[in-house]
């Protein structure tokens, strides 16, 4: 098996003018940082990687296996036509939280609703990149244009911190076609902090996952059950 090693700082590079529109609306820091552009990284994938790889899985460091992860490859066969990514929702109301105006403004929205008839936002741990997909929809390539993201965040009052989950959780309001969820056991979130935060009478109607976890996600530093 081959293995091949990507320079941070290069990928930064390609990476920057692709992103850097929206750092403003989904970076921590105020201001737009240059470094802030790895957390990008996902959404612009298929415009870095070389034409021949056509799909690929991006996972955040914070996980534990239960089985092979070989087996979360063959969900790139479960995409609906018109899919470009596969990721799991996410599993609190943060984004209950984040576009408290829009709901607000919009009482009968599921925007930020939890499963299974709500949109409660995506989680970027577990991410299935079908870059020759991504590279092929038209629809998901104006959506990384600077004009676009403004009009959105403009239409969901929307300013987050988390990076790439933030973009994607937003486009899925406006388009969930561009998205196959998986199952919240290929990405079973453990962080709790929202419900000691204000939303401990809804946090369970988020965080419950039936079946047996195949990927444990210690998010928020916490830790992951042992065997």
């Amino acid at each position: 098996s081959q293995v091949i090693v990507h320079d941070v700082n290069e990928l930064t590079e390609k990476l920057f003018p692709i992103v850097e529109a929206m750092q403003k609306h989904f970076s921590a820091g105020s201001g737009t940082y240059y470094s802030d552009s790895i957390f990008f990284l996902s959404v612009a994938m298929h415009r870095i990687m070389p034409k021949e790889i056509t799909q690929i899985i991006q996972v955040d460091l914070d996980l534990k296996y239960k089985t092979n992860i070989r087996d979360l490859f063959d969900e790139f066969d479960n995409f609906p036509e018109g899919a470009v990514i596969g990721i799991a929702r996410e599993m609190q109301p943060v984004y209950r939280h984040t576009f408290w105006q829009y709901r607000r403004e919009n009482p009968k929205t599921k925007v930020g609703e939890p499963p299974p008839d709500g949109l409660p936002g995506f989680n970027s741990g577990v991410l299935l990149l079908n870059l020759e997909a991504m590279r092929q929809s038209k629809l998901y390539n104006q959506l990384l244009e600077p004009t676009m993201v403004q009009k959105l965040t403009e239409k969901y009052h929307f300013k987050g911190h988390l990076g790439d989950q933030d973009f994607f959780t937003m486009v899925g309001m406006e388009h969930p076609e561009l998205f196959h969820v998986l199952d919240c056991t290929w990405n079973r979130q453990l962080c709790t902090w929202w419900r000691d935060h204000g939303y401990s009478d809804v946090f369970d109607q988020y965080f419950q996952c039936e079946g047996e976890v195949k990927i444990y996600h210690g998010n928020c530093n916490t830790p992951i059950p042992e065997d």
